[in-house]
Order: C-alpha cells, then sequence, then structure tokens
C-alpha cells in the first residue's frame, strides 16, 4: 500500500533515506485505533548500515462517539472511559520513547524510537524494525528455557529502572489496574475479590520497590532471535511504576499452563530473582538485594489477584481464570480479609 503522504515525510525526516517503498500491514491497533506499518527504504548510497525497513505505528483514534454500534471492540467495552485510557497510553508511549527507551542495554533489548510526532491528531512512531535486527521469530507459547529468556528480560528491564523517577508514564503501571477499570470493576459479582480489590491494588502501590513495569509484558509483545535464546520487546502503551511481580505473573500467564504455573512456579521466580541480582550487582546497585526480593516475592500472588479482579469484570470466562489462578487468589484473599 502507498504510505499516507504525511508518514511518508515522517520516515524520509526519521532516517537518511531518500525514497521509501510500498508499505505491508504487520497488523491493526486494538479496537480500531490505527495499524502497524513495515516500510522499505531505499538510499542514495549502498551503505550496509543502513536498515531495510523500519517499522510506522500510525495512531489513528476513532472518531464516531465511542459507545457507537460502529466502534466495534473485541469484548464489547465501547465506553468513553475506554476511549480515554487508550488515547493515554499512546501518549505514554510516545513519552517512553522519547525520554526512556534509550536507556535499555542489550539485556533489555527494545526498538530503537527514531522519531515519534504528533500528526494532525494522530500519532506517528517510526521504530527500528526488529525482524531486521535479528528478532524475526515469534511465539505462542515457550518451554522452559524460553521462559527464562523472557525472565532474564524483566529482570534486567527492571532492575534499570528501579527507584528512578518516571515522570510523564503511568503513574501505576499495567493496563488492568484498578483506577482505569472502573466499568469492569462495576461488573463483578460480588464476592470477596471484588470487596478486596483496593486493599490488593493499595498493597502492590505501596511497595517500598518500585520499578517500570512494561505493562503488556506477554509473549505476543516479545520479539525472538531464531535461535529462540534472545529477546526484544514491543508496545510500551502501559509502561509506568510498579511493583515487577505484576509483569512476571501476567507473563506467565501468556504462555504457561496452569499445570506448568503450578509445577515450576518456584522454578520460574528462583530464576528471575537470580537474574535480577545479577543485573542490579552489575549495575553497581546499592539497593538490598535481600529486602528487595523478600518483598516482590510476597507480592506474586497479590499480582495474580489484581489480575484476576480485571479479568472477573472483563471476561469472566476468559481460559486464564483456571484452578491456578483461583488458587492463589484465594491465598491472598484469606489474607486480607
Amino acid at each position: 500500500m502507498k504510505l499516507d503522504p504525511s508518514l511518508r515525510s515522517l520516515v524520509l525526516r526519521a532516517t537518511s533515506a531518500i525514497d521509501v517503498g510500498d508499505a505491508s500491514l504487520i497488523q491493526s491497533l486494538w479496537s480500531g485505533y490505527g495499524k502497524i506499518l513495515r516500510v522499505p527504504l531505499t538510499f542514495d548510497v549502498v551503505d550496509p548500515t543502513n536498515p531495510a525497513s523500519v517499522i510506522v505505528k500510525h495512531v489513528s483514534p476513532p472518531c464516531e462517539q465511542q459507545d457507537s454500534p460502529g466502534n466495534s471492540h473485541p469484548r464489547g467495552w465501547n465506553t468513553d472511559r475506554s476511549h480515554q485510557r487508550k488515547v493515554r497510553s499512546y501518549e505514554v508511549e510516545a513519552t517512553w520513547y522519547r525520554e526512556f527507551s534509550d536507556r535499555c542495554d542489550p539485556t533489555c533489548r527494545v526498538p530503537a524510537g527514531l522519531l515519534v510526532e504528533s500528526i494532525e491528531g494522530n500519532w506517528g512512531f517510526v521504530l527500528e524494525d526488529l525482524d531486521a535486527s535479528g528478532f524475526a521469530s515469534r511465539k505462542s507459547h515457550l518451554d522452559r528455557d524460553g521462559v527464562f529468556v523472557v525472565l532474564a528480560w524483566l529482570a534486567n528491564f527492571h532492575a534499570t529502572f528501579l527507584g528512578e523517577p518516571l515522570s510523564g508514564l503511568w503513574p501505576v503501571g499495567t493496563y488492568w489496574h484498578l483506577a482505569t477499570r472502573h466499568d469492569e470493576y462495576q461488573v463483578m459479582q460480588p464476592g470477596k475479590l471484588k470487596e478486596a480489590a483496593a486493599a490488593i491494588d493499595d498493597r502492590l502501590n505501596a511497595c517500598r520497590f518500585q520499578t517500570a513495569v512494561h505493562g503488556d509484558a506477554k509473549v505476543a509483545n516479545f520479539c525472538f532471535s531464531v535461535d529462540g535464546t534472545r529477546t526484544a520487546a514491543v508496545d510500551f502503551q502501559y509502561v509506568g511504576r510498579g511493583c515487577g511481580m505484576k509483569d512476571v505473573a501476567y507473563f506467565l500467564s501468556s504462555c504457561v499452563s496452569e499445570v506448568e504455573c503450578e509445577r515450576n512456579e518456584s522454578v520460574y521466580l528462583d530464576f528471575y530473582f537470580q537474574a535480577l541480582r545479577q543485573s542490579l550487582a552489575s549495575r553497581n546497585s546499592t539497593i538490598d538485594g535481600d529486602a528487595l526480593e523478600a518483598e516482590w516475592r510476597a507480592m506474586y500472588p497479590f499480582a495474580w489477584a489484581d489480575f484476576t479482579r480485571f479479568l472477573l469484570g472483563w471476561c469472566p470466562g476468559h481460559h486464564k481464570l483456571n484452578r491456578y489462578s483461583r488458587r492463589i487468589t484465594e491465598q491472598v484473599l484469606a489474607e486480607c480479609i
């Protein structure tokens, strides 16, 4: 497809290319809020360091009233509150690429943000093409070694931003946190989890140790090397302040069965915390690793319970509401009530 003139101009300004080829659609954004394109580049001089392509994320929010039948949401949440949350998420992502992403080293690889601009009320992101940079593999499920690869990424990401000011990102990271999910909370069936939702949220937010959480760290948002030993993350709409266990619990829910979660919970947590300690040591951090691990281990069940609360309102029949997540949640409720 031909690239819109404003996007073409954005790409040319973001690179030293003299022209662009026809764009190919990678995917549409959630709820029809735009699209992600791969755009080939043409240069006037042959140089192996020139990228063959870039990724363009074009955010174009729907104009119609958000609760109208014409704006279809996959789960039916077509409210103005939902719309405003999405708009804010792209503002946060723009801030992430402008001010924070270049702090991520190869241990927590992210695409380079070449240029981010607001275009006539929309947003245009010109990003490094991770496929061309050696991360062309996508996965929906992971074996144990694959889980370790992403847990190492998360540990290094969390160590990078531990205790750092995160102005401009979400004050509370993750897309499901309670303050932005009143609609889903209201439709939850009455019960202990609904009664304890605020207390669970408070416990997570009150952690002494806070970092930047990715906020949507599902396996689909990780790009892997062909041999599966390296990974890079994309989609930073919900990055913000939080306890690292939110990312860990949510990631495991996205790619590991309930049986594997039950069987390998301690294995995965032990690996994560070992990687976190190693990452802090490599950064000459003075943070008390014992205190950090003790606090965050205790928060792992709370992170699961917090996400379970969201699912029970958003999609009560979701497959992630399984025996493992329910057992973990009951454990938290016994402590909170």
